[in-house]
Formats: C-alpha cells, sequence, structure tokens
C-alpha cells in the first residue's frame, strides 16, 4: 500500500519462527495530520458520490491515485466504519444482518411469548422460533423471513408449562423493515410507551433507516485543499523518515 511505503523496515519474528524477517515499521506515527484536521486553512468538506473509490475521489482532487490515504488519517468516522457502501451493496448487507422476521404487538409480553416458544399465526398458519424480543418497543423476533399476515392477526404459543398465550399483532415485517426506535421533530430519541405505541410528531426509524443514515453520513469527509495537498503529503513523509 502506498501509505506505508515510507515506514521503515524492522526485523520482526512471527510466531515460532527462529528467524526474524524484514517487515514494515507499521507502528510509527506522526502528527501531522492530525495538527491541521480540526483547520479549515487547510480543508475542504467533500461528498463522495455513488460508486467512487477511495483512489478515485484522489484523482478527482488532486488529479493522482496516490493520496486516497489522507482520508482516512482526516475522517475518524471513514476510519472506524469503513468507506461508504454503494446503494445496492449496503442493501445486501442490512439484509444479511437483520434476517429474521419481527412481530410487533401492543399485548404485554412480558411474561409470555419468550425466546425459544414458536409463534403460529391463526390467519397464515405461520409459524417460526421466538429468539429475541424486544419488551421497549412490543417486537417479537422469528428467526428467518416468515409470511405472517401483514397486521391485525392473533398469535398463538404454548409455553413450556403446556398454556396457549395469544396475542394481536399490530404488524409484521422483515426484521430490517421494522423499528430501531423512533424520534421526535427535534430529532432526538425518545421512548414509546409499546401498549399504546408512538404518539404524534413521534418517527419510527427503522433498521433499513439508521444503516443508510450511516453510510450517508460516511459520504461528507473533510479532505486537504489540492493547493496544500503536496506540502502536506511531503511533510508527512519526511517526518516518517526522521
Amino acid at each position: 500500500m502506498q501509505y506505508f511505503k515510507d515506514f521503515g523496515n524492522l526485523f520482526y519474528k512471527f510466531g515460532n519462527e527462529v528467524d526474524p524477517v524484514i517487515f514494515e515499521d507499521i507502528s510509527r506515527y506522526v502528527d501531522i495530520i492530525d495538527q491541521i484536521k480540526d483547520d479549515l486553512t487547510f480543508l475542504n468538506v467533500h461528498t463522495i458520490q455513488e460508486g467512487f473509490r477511495p483512489d478515485q475521489v484522489s484523482i478527482q482532487l488532486y488529479g493522482n491515485p496516490l493520496y486516497y490515504w489522507t482520508f482516512y488519517l482526516l475522517n475518524d468516522d471513514l476510519r472506524e466504519q469503513g468507506w461508504p457502501l454503494i446503494n445496492h451493496e449496503l442493501q445486501e448487507y442490512i439484509k444479511k444482518i437483520f434476517p429474521n422476521t419481527t412481530i410487533t404487538t401492543r399485548n404485554t409480553i412480558s411474561d409470555k411469548f419468550k425466546v425459544g416458544q414458536t409463534v403460529t399465526g391463526n390467519t397464515s398458519g405461520a409459524s417460526g422460533e421466538i429468539i429475541r424480543r424486544d419488551l421497549s418497543l412490543g417486537q417479537i423476533v422469528v428467526r428467518g423471513s416468515v409470511s405472517f399476515s401483514t397486521g391485525g392477526e392473533v398469535m398463538n404459543s404454548t409455553n413450556s408449562s403446556g398454556t396457549v398465550e395469544t396475542i394481536t399483532s399490530v404488524s409484521s415485517s422483515n426484521e430490517y423493515q421494522a423499528a430501531a426506535y423512533y424520534i421526535n421533530s427535534s430529532n432526538q430519541i425518545v421512548d414509546i410507551d409499546p401498549h399504546t405505541g408512538p404518539g404524534a410528531q413521534i418517527t419510527e426509524q427503522t433498521n433499513e433507516n439508521v444503516y443508510y443514515n450511516v453510510n450517508e453520513n460516511l459520504r461528507n469527509i473533510k479532505v486537504i485543499r489540492p493547493s496544500q495537498i503536496s506540502n502536506i503529503v511531503s511533510g508527512f513523509k519526511e517526518a516518517l523518515k526522521s
């Protein structure tokens, strides 16, 4: 990688190897980028276009693909969460990490419909295993994709004592389309009463919404101004060598 080209080498022994090998000294660190990361004299704000790779953004800004590493040093979110995904990749990722079905109810479920029980819809005849619950949202998560009726369906489940338990669903949806939390008109996360549901001016934020918002926020990054890039990169490399 271009970023490590000027880091120098050291001798390093891997595992139980007897002889050391020459390896790039990736432990080296200089704070030149840190010194300017909040100084608007050196920076612009840039929005990453859909599908652009780091090297392509570097070409777009500087006419050179090799300055991409500066984006990661300037932007902690990029370094910690990665480059923003293109939309179809993000959609596939969201479906992969939220592959289940979410039932929402206004009934009390603290003492019934527990993890490990099987829930069956009276109308749809569909059934599945309960793997998780969120009492604060009135949610029951059922393993896999299960085709319950979309709402208003009576659900049954038999507990370990053989007692048949019953609730009525408000909705049934793919897990990724279910509520992750709710926000008010000031975009603050608020609690709801799961027995009555969200009130006026309270907006649902689905798991899908949350991931899309995070991904969109990653698109807005700080970049070194084209007029400053050569001097800053040169200073960074010289500091590494010293």
